[in-house]
């Protein structure tokens, strides 16, 4: 299929934004193909010329070093690097978008928030739309679907606001590329609108019938992301827009957790989120007098307790020793397989 430079869109979000949702309406569109979150220029970002890993099964600081030695030596330097990562990612996408006929691949991974300058060194023609929501309703939904609700838990593991926040601001301030920008919260209120303003910025012909997710939608695959609650409507709905609030109005604790995480942010990242220091806490005296939310139990939330409950403080019960014993065979019959 040769160069994808402008045949890529990328949807730039946190997690638990409603990012789900949006893929789908845009994927809806006959000029679009998308598949669930395929995460390939997240690990190109961390090879070690822009940023390395923590961690790898290999000497990733020396690797690191070599890179980029390497990278100098290159005729077009830089660039001859960029066109390396670009070649990979080109294959790839290429081939996955070729049978669909369509012209855009959308690729909607909201680890790529992230690394978003890096990606948008690598297709700086790609076209780039960015989500964002109530920081705070991004966090309840994370905690709710990861952690059974418990906010401390959910935080302590990843402080999805405080990492967030600043890295899309940032790029949505800095317009490294041209973007669209769109709010959550404005989307599921008037998404007929907000998809003709997408479908403008991507040069092609409005289709309002993109809406009815539900009734259009193809992909069938199983993937990262939000298939349950994206699922139950065929098109978007609003009645998730404040439901952080009220679970926070009556749970004195995650209230005062969401207000540290408020406070470590800069008001200016803030506002680009659509939100001010004076305002984003004014959705909890709309919820007044509504009862806190009823836990949702299917088989997606029912297999995320399962999983809590075995994990915690694994290292001190009966069944974790019987994990890590079978951890230890597992790596011998893998070891002796090579």
């Amino acid at each position: 299929m040769g160069s994808m430079k402008d045949r890529l869109l990328f949807l730039i979000s946190a997690p638990r934004s409603g990012s789900t949702l949006l893929q789908r309406m845009m994927g809806s569109h006959s000029e679009v193909f998308t598949h669930p979150e395929p995460h390939l220029m997240t690990p190109l970002a961390y090879l070690g010329y822009y940023d390395r890993v923590d961690g790898a099964p290999y000497d990733h600081i020396n690797g690191a070093e070599a890179i980029r030695s390497f990278v100098e030596e290159l005729p077009g330097g830089e660039e001859d690097y960029l066109d390396a990562l670009r070649a990979y990612a080109d294959t790839l996408y290429g081939r996955m978008l070729a049978p669909s006929g369509k012209r855009y691949f959308l690729d909607k991974t909201p680890a790529y928030a992230l690394v978003s300058e890096f990606v948008a060194r690598v297709y700086p023609e790609a076209k780039y739309v960015v989500l964002t929501r109530h920081p705070l309703a991004v966090f309840s939904s994370y905690a709710n679907s990861f952690f059974d609700g418990d906010w401390e838990a959910a935080h302590r593991y990843n402080p999805v606001v405080e990492r967030y926040v600043p890295a899309i601001a940032r790029f949505v301030r800095e317009r490294p590329v041209p973007l669209a920008h769109v709010q959550y919260e404005e989307l599921v209120q008037a998404p007929e609108m907000h998809l003709e303003r997408i479908f403008a910025y991507l040069g092609v012909d409005n289709e309002p019938e993109a809406v009815r997710y539900g009734d259009r939608f193809e992909s069938k695959k199983k993937g990262p992301g939000d298939p349950i609650g994206v699922a139950k409507h065929s098109r978007p709905v609003t009645g998730s827009i404040e439901k952080w609030a009220v679970e926070l109005r009556n749970d004195e604790a995650k209230l005062r957790l969401a207000r540290t995480m408020i406070d470590r942010l800069d008001p200016a990242d803030l506002e680009v989120w659509g939100w001010t220091t004076q305002n984003v806490f004014a959705p909890l005296e709309e919820a007044g007098g509504q009862a806190p939310p009823k836990p949702v139990l299917n088989s997606y939330t029912f297999q995320r307790k399962v999983m809590l409950a075995l994990r915690k403080d694994i290292r001190k019960r009966p069944h974790g020793k019987v994990v890590e014993r079978l951890r230890y065979y597992c790596d011998v019959l893998l070891r002796e397989s090579l």
